[in-house]
């Protein structure tokens, strides 16, 4: 097997023209093509002899169809919509920006975590209305020193909510895919591949963040019967994808007092209809699939990038890489 050549790189990443330059910089002396993600024509073109394609957001078919593509990079965490069966069958490699924004997703759940438990909606409406007293709501809700945090996925994210638990004094639990021993954040590991079921950690949490990657394997992870299992007074928090979760489960479980209360950053379909229940539950909180900026995101996703290039030349296991098992073809 021939080792692997860039001698054109095809970008549509919206970056200053700063960080451009270590791009180009990196992958010197091979053409670097750099166009809008609409320039259509020149897409097209360049395509035809491209090796590597550094995209602003997902392929599609003209890049499954590129006749020298090698490797491409997608420059968001979620690779739903990229890791179709035609990128696994042709053997390109698939990568994408997953770590980039950890820390604050972590800090998006917990901001979750924290208004849910102070019912900070109520509490901005008695500041309006000049009334010095708490929410009757939170009377008899306790703070986060002591619960337990269940965490679903164990990437970049959802070790930087393990962190951010134990911080808070949480009693951590992970179920992730695959085996690996509990690192010093993580009270209880539970893993898919060494056939833990996952009832134990949605039994036992007060607060479950969801942080794993949307695939054939965890299409409504969270059904009518996992919500059956929480607490009456169980957080669900979900900054991974919409489609993790039955939607219409969820509401109804909202809906009738069966869980404590749900903060959403993602949901199905997006941008979530006008006419949906989820708006007007109180028991909710929905933020736009949109999370603060890191102050180095750019320069993060750069890193990952110039280091998949030396990956990719040499053959080696690449970051971020979408493995067969990241398939989406359910949704």
């Amino acid at each position: 097997m021939m080792a692997p050549t860039i001698e054109t790189v095809l970008c549509t990443l919206g970056y200053d023209e700063a960080d451009l330059d270590q791009l180009r910089a990196a992958f010197a002396p091979a053409e670097f093509v750099h166009c809008r993600p609409d320039d259509d024509a020149r897409i097209t073109a360049t395509l035809e002899r491209a090796e590597v394609a550094l995209l602003a957001g997902d392929l599609d078919d003209r890049h499954l169809a590129a006749p020298r593509i090698g490797w491409i990079h997608c420059d968001h965490a979620g690779l739903n919509k990229s890791a179709r069966p035609a990128i696994f069958e042709r053997g390109i490699a698939l990568t994408g920006s997953a770590g980039r924004s950890g820390p604050a997703l972590a800090q998006h759940a917990f901001h979750f975590a924290l208004a849910l438990s102070y019912d900070t909606s109520a509490a901005l409406r008695q500041q309006a209305g000049h009334r010095w007293a708490p929410p009757e709501s939170i009377r008899e809700r306790g703070c986060l020193w002591g619960k337990t945090l269940g965490i679903i996925g164990f990437g970049h994210t959802g070790r930087q909510m393990a962190a951010l638990g134990r911080a808070f004094g949480m009693r951590v639990i992970v179920y992730r895919r695959s085996d690996s021993e509990a690192p010093e954040d993580v009270d209880r590991m539970l893993s898919a591949d060494r056939g833990d079921p996952l009832d134990p950690l949605l039994e036992e949490s007060d607060v479950i963040m969801l942080a794993v990657g949307l695939s054939d394997e965890t299409h409504q992870l969270i059904g009518k019967r996992e919500l059956g299992l929480l607490k009456a007074d169980a957080l669900l928090i979900n900054l991974a994808r919409g489609g993790v979760v039955d939607q219409q489960a969820l509401i109804e479980a909202l809906r009738d007092g069966r869980i404590g209360g749900a903060g959403l950053d993602v949901t199905d379909p997006e941008p979530l209809p006008e006419h949906s229940e989820l708006w007007d539950l109180p028991n909710v909180m929905i933020t736009p699939h949109h999370t603060l900026p890191m102050p180095d995101k750019t320069q993060r996703s750069i890193d990952v990038m110039i280091a998949n290039r030396e990956h990719y030349l040499r053959g080696e296991p690449m970051i971020n890489a979408a493995t067969p098992r990241d398939r989406y073809t359910v949704g």
